[in-house]
């Protein structure tokens, strides 16, 4: 069993020090090997260790040295060895301990005397404390503050024992004395403290009596202060009005501790929008003058939790907390933008944005490792906006194409995705979205930006010049035909062997040329030396992206392209009043979709086609020779109805989530309502007014009633006792995260009180008590609520089982009532979430998931197994039926 001690001590068990040894040099005189023989002693006894022997040779040999390290020790063995016995009597050589104290207490050295106060603070034996009682109260006056801040205290815990009103009748007098004289800020906060903690009426009079004063006070007693108000104004709310005004007075403090303190104490207690707004201030200052990230993170939860019940009032604020973007840490930068937007009104919109845009320029310049992630939550962001606010749309969709050949790859997609909805939602920004992804197009260089890409040009390329444009945008950025020749492919199967790497280093040599509108023509360096005249070059540009992407073996972009091209043929014939012109993109089309299929299955290239993009392109060349209306309409209309479902769902389950986060409030049908206009209005200041309003508000709508969780709460009693055993015992279980909660009621049914009555606990499995169990005093036929916490460190299913013990006057050995075991199955505490296919997938690539597991059913259609899984598993499904 292991002990308590105020002191968090590790302990190796590499090496237990053996009694003997730590006995002996204990004994000898050297000091160094006496601090070390102590700390090995003190180790072992909070390991469970009893060292008897010991007891003897340290008052001997240790109680006498003048060290301070060495008395410091002492008085930690002191703390944690046994001084009852059995029956709770004191054991009879504590008497040498006490002389030893009571010399301490009156010892000319102020730290001796110091630390021995405090040491007194953590004994419960009054038979030890009794004698000592006079050499206390004499320390309250000695000159030095060390020495009176830990009489103080040690006064406090002296009062607080079951018999101290009796030991000390008139110690809150004394105190409330040294309380009016002291002049030491740390002393006085310690006075005040034991005041608010064993006689609270006078704590609150001396406050109130000195209210003027309250702003001059030092930090530590201004924080006693806001606690004894907190605690006042819970039981007594009538009374919070007048001390509002104090933590009013309090938020001009220069310590940064007390205004947040009183932030927080005024958000508790009034939901007057004055006095929100007061406490949002704070916060938002706190949180641009603090530079600990930290500090930051705190201020941002406090400033998300006032979102969520003072929205109005936060929505003034977003420029304020938009200022935190600031920081260079991801965190804090995710915080921030998950609080913004959901601030965010029509009459704000438009500042956001402006700010957002020029937040993502700073991304461009900066030197900074992490740009390319806060780039990509600003991209989110911005994205957000412009669906809830279609209108301001055109402001950035301009600004974000910029970045669709960004090097962190995650931001291009967001953006190409942000563009795919918008050209989709906003008609009016089409032209313009189309003109200037063409033109950026080239620019592109991730393969999952480039087929989305492609996907929005098939789509929404619609007039006769886009079609054109589009298709001579693709030509160009697959660049010459073949994609290889066939004397490279003879030197590759040769060369194999060698040096696989050799073919596709001479495919890429490649340089642009200017053709004669302008625009760049990109062919490989091997056909032009060949075949045609030479021609300047002006500028460089990489060899052409969709080339250089589809001889890496990508032929799942090179069956997007082909989906592409044929799309783009097929809108071709409907605007091209011209057969020839038609007929001529066909063609051109119909090569390109050979030399791909060559390309894939020639030896240039270290991995074949695989069969779905051949299906694929294959399918796209008999289209080509071949269509009919209704194939036709499949590729030119389908793909865009089932795109549009797409996103109403997702905007529906959006509009749901919101649904579901709104808190459902009830009133009870003979709730009081006050009639504010009907109060007499008497002395009541402006905030008081407000709060009332509040307050009225809040009844009227339900919102202090939370009883929603009681009927959840009903279903999850386990029953541990028997309804004919003397100590009745049920448990309500609450797992959050790696906790386990055990709200244990414990009721008394016999006639007679049970005393040490203990809850014993044992774990099975992975899980782990955190607190040793307390004993407790039941008088007849009264209950006690007992929580356990447990520690969870995987999930696999637990099991706790356990013991009520307790003793009764009448009966001389202990009672053990066993209780049910309580299976702890983590399944019950799993509930369906929701997450962005984006994180999703960071999550999914980061984690080990792929288990196989064998699946025996009976079940025949996958959508009805899905759904089994779901209901079975408490999961949820995220992609869209």
């Amino acid at each position: 069993m292991e002990k308590s001690c105020t002191l968090l001590i590790h302990f190796d068990k590499g090496t237990p020090a053996i009694a003997n040894e730590i006995k002996e040099a204990l004994e000898g005189n050297d000091v160094s090997a006496k601090v070390d023989a102590m700390k090995k002693a003190i180790m072992l006894l909070l390991n469970g260790e009893t060292l008897p022997q010991l007891f003897i040779t340290i008052v001997r040999y240790v109680l006498p040295s003048e060290d301070h390290t060495v008395q410091k020790l002492l008085l930690l063995y002191l703390e944690i060895i046994e001084k009852t016995d059995a029956k709770g009597r004191v054991l009879p050589e504590m008497i040498l301990i006490c002389q030893n104290l009571r010399n301490n207490l009156q010892h000319p050295n102020e730290y001796i005397r110091g630390v021995t106060l405090r040491f007194l603070c953590r004994l419960n034996e009054t038979e030890i404390i009794e004698p000592l009682i006079p050499s206390v109260l004499q320390n309250l006056e000695h000159r030095h503050p060390f020495i009176r801040r830990n009489a103080i205290l040690a006064v406090m815990s002296i009062y607080k024992l079951p018999q101290g009103d009796q030991l000390l009748v008139d110690a809150p007098d004394m105190i409330e004395k040294v309380l009016s004289t002291e002049q030491d800020p740390s002393a006085k906060r310690n006075a005040f403290l034991m005041l608010f903690t064993c006689a609270q009426e006078r704590a609150t009079n001396y406050l109130l009596t000195h209210v003027d004063r309250v702003s001059e006070w030092g930090e530590l007693l201004q924080m006693v202060v806001l606690e004894l108000i907190r605690k006042v104004c819970r039981t007594n709310r009538g009374e919070k009005a007048k001390y509002i005004k104090i933590i009013i007075a309090l938020l001009n403090s220069p310590s940064t501790a007390v205004i947040y303190e009183c932030a927080g104490t005024l958000v508790s207690l009034s939901s007057a929008p004055s006095a929100i707004k007061a406490a949002a201030n704070t916060y938002c200052q706190l949180l641009l003058s603090q530079s600990d990230n930290n500090v930051k993170l705190i201020v941002l939860d406090r400033l998300n939790e006032l979102k969520s019940s003072h929205r109005d009032v936060m929505v003034d604020l977003i420029m304020d907390v938009l200022r935190a973007l600031s920081s260079p840490n991801l965190d804090i930068q995710r915080k921030t933008l998950d609080i913004v937007l959901e601030l965010i009104t029509p009459r704000n919109i438009n500042e956001v944005v402006l700010l957002l845009k020029k937040e993502v320029v700073k991304t461009q310049t900066g030197e900074l490792e992490k740009n390319g992630e806060y780039r990509q939550m600003l991209i989110q962001a911005i994205h957000s906006c412009a669906i809830k606010f279609p209108e301001v749309a055109s402001t950035v969709v301009h600004l974000l194409m910029d970045f669709l050949g960004d090097s962190n790859v995650a931001s291009a997609i967001d953006v190409v995705v942000f563009v795919r909805e918008i050209i989709e939602t906003n008609p009016k920004l089409r032209v313009s979205i189309i003109t200037r992804l063409l033109d950026t197009f080239y620019q592109i260089r991730a393969a999952r930006v480039c087929s989305c890409a492609l996907w929005i040009i098939g789509e929404y390329c619609l007039s006769l010049s886009e079609v054109e444009s589009a298709i001579a945008t693709i030509k160009q950025c697959l660049g010459d035909l073949p994609f290889y020749s066939a004397s490279e492919e003879g030197e590759a199967t040769d060369a194999s062997k060698k040096t696989p790497q050799a073919s596709s280093i001479t495919i890429s040599s490649r340089r642009p040329a200017v053709l004669a509108d302008g625009t760049y023509a990109t062919q490989s360096a091997a056909s032009e030396t060949a075949f045609s005249p030479p021609t300047i070059v002006q500028g460089s540009l990489a060899s052409g992206n969709l080339r250089s992407l589809l001889l890496t073996g990508d032929f799942f972009l090179g069956a997007v392209v082909a989906c592409t091209l044929t799309k783009l043929v097929l809108r071709l014939e409907e605007v091209q009043p011209s057969k020839v012109e038609v007929n001529k993109a066909t063609t051109q089309t119909l090569l390109i979709l050979v030399s791909m299929l060559q390309l894939g299955q020639s030896h240039v290239l270290p991995h074949p086609i695989d069969n779905d993009s051949y299906d694929r392109i294959v399918l796209c060349m008999r289209l080509l020779c071949n269509t009919g209306d209704e194939i036709r309409k499949i590729w030119l209309q389908s793909c865009r109805q089932s795109f549009v479902k797409m996103l109403s769902e997702k905007q529906l389950r959006e509009t749901e989530e919101l649904k579901a986060k709104a808190q459902v409030s009830h009133a009870q049908p003979d709730d009081l309502i006050d009639f504010y206009h009907l109060k007499s209005r008497k002395g009541m200041s402006l905030l008081e007014l407000e709060d009332e309003v509040q307050d009225d508000l809040k009844r009227a709508t339900g919102e202090f009633v939370k009883d929603a969780d009681d009927a959840n709460k009903l279903n999850r009693i386990l029953q541990l006792t028997g309804f004919s055993d003397p100590v009745y015992a049920e448990a309500y279980v609450t797992v959050h995260h790696y906790d386990i909660v055990l709200d244990v009621t414990v009721i008394n049914r016999t006639k007679e009180t049970l005393q040490n009555l203990c809850l014993e606990l044992a774990t099975m499995g992975d899980l782990k008590l955190v607190e040793r169990p307390q004993n407790y005093t039941l008088a007849p036929e009264s209950s006690k609520q007992i929580k356990a916490n447990i520690k969870v460190s995987s999930t696999e299913t637990g099991v706790i089982f356990g013991n009520i013990v307790y003793e009764t006057s009448n009966v001389l050995e202990r009672t053990v009532v066993v209780l049910n075991d309580i299976h702890i199955d983590i399944m019950d505490y799993i509930s369906p979430a929701v997450c962005s296919d984006t994180a999703f997938r960071t999550m999914w690539a980061e984690f080990e998931w792929e288990n196989k597991v064998a699946v025996n059913t009976v079940i025949q259609d996958e959508k009805e197994f899905l759904n089994h899984i779901i209901k079975s598993i408490n999961m949820k499904c995220l992609t869209a039926p």
